[in-house]
């Protein structure tokens, strides 16, 4: 890349792009698209042949891989042991919480931790994948703490005291879980299993669009990771990888502007003095076995406090990369080095948050209306399957992970834009009991179907209150039609008529939660 300089940018420019519309869209979590984009920034300034570092790059790489299924020797079915475990920790403590203020975040983190865990089970298994005794068992736990999960949020404050021994079971499900093995056979009819996430053509495809979360973050980093490589040439900078890999580090997860600057923030404090631990480190200049603790040891740090304490993280982060870009070689003039990066990274996390102010979310109250009229069209499509009794067919198991999904990604707009600038965060703040509301009746409408697979199978979880008549069905779809219209129209609070008992509650709560657009 050294001979075609003029095409380095524009190679890091598609990578970074294409990296970011992929990890956002497949919901890959960090670092992501930022490895990609790094990787390429740093190989466009490396003098020696891509043949030798390709070949080391995946000698590391095979070390790493047989490093980490090492695991399944010892612990088969370790990762869905532990997600269905923690789904079981998750809905425990959900019980637990009804009919308190915790009862709304908790049912969320329930909700998520089960999808994981069927994503788990389901998603991230082989395409014709040896359903094993231990599988088997791990869905069928997994199922059942669906169950209890439905019957919690169907028992409502009144009868909070009926879901006690509920969270008790839920436990004990996780213990079983962690214990499982290949000589458990579960009796439980699961044929077929609930759904993971959407498939990755339908994630791709609902993420094409213009407005779209993943598109709006890719054109962010792109722009930014233009304007970083054009000032790094107009002031000649040596290493401008570091600046456009702190630009799409900055802006590669789409977090809201408060968020973004706090991360920015904590870049530049824990780069500056990270670079004085380089600085230590490479005088002392460690080689052979001392080398190896030594990485061994900032790679540790790095683990234990990336999830605690990010600022704190990236002192050794930096330290960590500084160590690993000289090569192992002594530096002539290390203070040169040091100084470079102090600077990239300035550069990187200005150009990334100017980005960030010109390019944000614009126009968030509507975005997050529309969101919401999407989650409570799901549940009238949803509704339709229900009153069929269709609840385990291909189309009623795809109707009920979109809802899901939608209720998901409900939360996720409503945290963006309470984290934007104050004209959106004080909007979305009001419509905060409304989003609350509309998060309630879709967890009632699931718990529906869960509801009638309980009532053909033989489990023994008390059955959940939330079968519909065919006119109470009818009523409850005009009612979410005339919330609908209000929430498009910006308009509230309303009241609704002739609601079924099983839904009157959640759908009377979302008439009165909405509120009008300020004008």
């Amino acid at each position: 890349m050294q001979q075609w300089p003029a095409s380095a940018l524009p190679l890091i420019l598609v990578i970074a792009m294409g990296a970011t519309f992929l990890c956002h869209s497949l919901r890959i979590g960090p670092p992501g698209a930022y490895m990609f984009a790094l990787v390429c920034a740093a190989g466009t300034a490396m003098p020696v042949s891509v043949d030798r570092i390709g070949w080391l790059v995946l000698g590391g790489g095979m070390v790493s891989w047989v490093v980490h299924m090492c695991g399944a020797l010892f612990v088969p079915r370790g990762p869905e042991k532990a997600a269905v475990a923690a789904a079981a920790r998750a809905v425990a403590q959900y019980a637990q919480a009804i009919g308190t203020q915790m009862q709304d975040p908790t049912r969320h983190e329930a909700a998520l931790a089960l999808h994981h865990a069927w994503t788990t089970l389901v998603t991230f298994q082989p395409a014709s994948p040896r359903t094993d005794d231990a599988l088997s068992y791990l869905r069928a736990l997994n199922r059942e703490l669906h169950l209890i999960f439905a019957t919690c949020v169907d028992a409502g404050d009144s009868t909070a005291g009926n879901v006690a021994t509920l969270g008790e079971r839920a436990r004990e499900i996780g213990v079983q879980a962690t214990s499982a093995g290949e000589n458990q056979v579960s009796h439980t009819n699961l044929s077929p299993v609930p759904l993971g996430r959407p498939p990755v053509w339908q994630l791709l495809r609902d993420n094409l669009k213009v407005r779209s979360p993943a598109s709006m973050v890719t054109a962010r980093v792109g722009i930014a990771v233009v304007a970083t490589g054009l000032v790094n040439a107009a002031f000649g900078l040596e290493r401008a990888y570091w600046a456009i890999a702190t630009a799409v580090l900055m802006l590669y997860q789409g977090l809201d502007w408060f968020r973004t600057m706090q991360r920015g923030l904590e870049r530049a404090i824990g780069t500056f003095v990270g670079l004085v631990l380089a600085g230590a480190i490479i005088a002392t200049h460690p080689t052979g076995l001392w080398l190896l603790a030594t990485m061994m040891g900032l790679q540790f740090l790095i683990e234990i406090l990336i999830t605690r304490n990010y600022a704190l993280a990236v002192v050794f982060i930096t330290s960590s990369a500084l160590v690993i870009a000289s090569g192992g070689r002594p530096i002539s003039d290390p203070g040169t080095l040091l100084w470079a990066r102090g600077i990239d990274t300035s550069i990187g996390c200005s150009l990334a948050l100017l980005v960030y102010a010109l390019l944000g979310p614009r126009g968030s109250v509507g975005s997050l209306r529309e969101r919401m009229a999407q989650t409570l069209t799901a549940m009238q499509t949803a509704l339709d399957h229900a009153g069929a009794g269709d609840v385990n067919t291909d189309a009623a198991l795809r109707v009920r992970r979109d809802l899901q999904d939608s209720l998901f990604a409900l939360l996720t707009s409503y945290e963006t834009e309470a984290g934007g600038i104050a004209r959106y965060r004080e909007a979305a703040e009001r419509l905060w009991p409304a989003v609350v509301a509309t998060e309630r009746l879709g967890y009632k409408v699931l718990a529906g179907f869960w509801s009638l697979e309980a009532s053909e199978g033989d489990v023994n979880i008390a059955a959940v209150r939330s079968h519909l008549t065919a006119d109470e069905r009818v009523a409850v779809k005009i009612a979410l039609t005339d919330v609908i219209a209000a929430v498009r129209q910006g308009t509230g609070p309303i009241e609704l008529h002739r609601l079924p008992p099983q839904l009157r509650d959640e759908l009377l709560d979302l008439g009165a939660s909405l509120v009008a657009d300020e004008h």
